[in-house]
């Protein structure tokens, strides 16, 4: 919507849409702004902010820097090296990368950050406080409000104080499906550049597979739909131990599979193929395997993930296999035979000879 519009019409927009919800307090008229921006300004207003007040920013000492950095090591380590490659991609646009916590603390910074301007340096810095309460509309307070990638610009912010910075942003969401903070970049009096969203939401996705992998699983998955090329940011990563339980996933993981993967939950509730199979996956190996809802992905090792070693392969007896595979198809069936059959695609006849022997077993 922002690039069909001049510059200028632009922020006539935005004053507009203050007008009507800051001053007038009363609901948008029209598009003039993003629905979460108008609910950002609602929330400044029930805190009793108002646009002229002042921001203060604490001081930081550096007991609460070093304490920040201890608390947040994991996804400090697994941003590293993404900070660094998107650093080289902001280079010359006077835009900076701030990463916060899930409060919106600021805990690492990148970029070519002007510290004799005080509108860059305050909010530049490990410990301070860039949370929607402390400092109103923002592409920190919104993104973690929100849970979505976002672009603000000039006057979208709450408070008169912060109307020179344009920003960008995306939520990061650790290794258990928590949202943990925010990558957020910003940039004092320059050009309106909202692709950054779209380079924002890359970087975190890029830091949410750095911090699956860095958990070092037993086996390291990576698929996507069937038919689809593997090998990118968009895959679904998933990582199990050596008895098949999930220690981590990725977000692609959990919207390719449709399931919330629990940590702790098992392989065998998310895949509709015996889990233990998957751990003879060869490094160059890719197979199609069902989900669980008749879906298709398709899966291999990840490449940036080493073989798994023998002492954590499991080797049960084929036959364990297939049991296990039939009891799980019959309690996904609720019991009816014949869909427990559809799903393991075999016939209804087949899947009363197999399971005859463990009734008599049973009883």
């Amino acid at each position: 919507m922002n690039s069909l519009i001049s510059p200028a019409a632009r922020l006539s927009r935005i004053a507009l849409a203050r007008q009507q919800v800051i001053e007038q307090g009363t609901t948008l008229q029209a598009s003039l702004v993003e629905s979460w921006i108008e609910r950002s300004w609602k929330r400044c207003l029930a805190w009793g902010h108002t646009p002229s007040q002042q921001l203060a920013f604490d001081a930081v000492s550096r007991s609460q820097i070093q304490h920040l950095k201890d608390a947040n090591q994991p996804m400090l380590q697994a941003a590293k090296e993404e900070l660094d490659r998107l650093n080289r991609a902001i280079a010359g646009t006077r835009y900076f990368a701030l990463l916060t916590d899930a409060h919106g603390v600021v805990i690492d910074t990148r970029g070519e950050i002007d510290n004799a301007d005080p509108r860059a340096s305050r909010i530049a810095r490990v410990g301070v406080n860039l949370s929607e309460q402390h400092v109103g509309t923002t592409a920190i307070g919104a993104v973690l409000a929100e849970q979505l990638p976002i672009w603000l610009h000039r006057g979208e912010h709450f408070f008169n104080d912060n109307t020179a910075y344009s920003c960008a942003g995306a939520p990061l969401f650790g290794p258990t499906g928590k949202c943990v903070g925010m990558l957020d970049l910003t940039g004092v009096d320059v050009p309106e550049r909202p692709e950054l969203q779209h380079l924002a939401a890359q970087s975190a996705r890029s830091i949410e597979n750095s911090w699956v992998r860095q958990l070092a699983p037993a086996l390291l998955l990576r698929f996507n739909w069937a038919g689809l090329s593997l090998g990118s940011d968009s895959d679904g990563l998933i990582g199990l131990d050596a008895d098949g339980q999930i220690m981590c996933a990725n977000r692609a993981a959990r919207a390719i599979t449709g399931v919330h993967l629990q940590i702790g939950e098992h392989a065998g509730d998310v895949f509709a193929t015996p889990w233990q199979s998957l751990f003879d996956l060869t490094a160059q190996q890719r197979v199609e395997v069902p989900l669980w809802s008749g879906l298709q992905v398709q899966v291999q090792l990840d490449n940036d993930a080493r073989a798994t070693s023998m002492a954590a392969r499991p080797a049960p007896m084929l036959k364990a296999i297939e049991s296990d595979l039939i009891r799980r198809a019959m309690q996904q069936a609720k019991g009816n035979v014949a869909e427990a059959a559809r799903r393991l695609g075999i016939s209804r006849a087949t899947l009363y000879r197999k399971i005859s022997p463990q009734k008599s077993g049973d009883q």
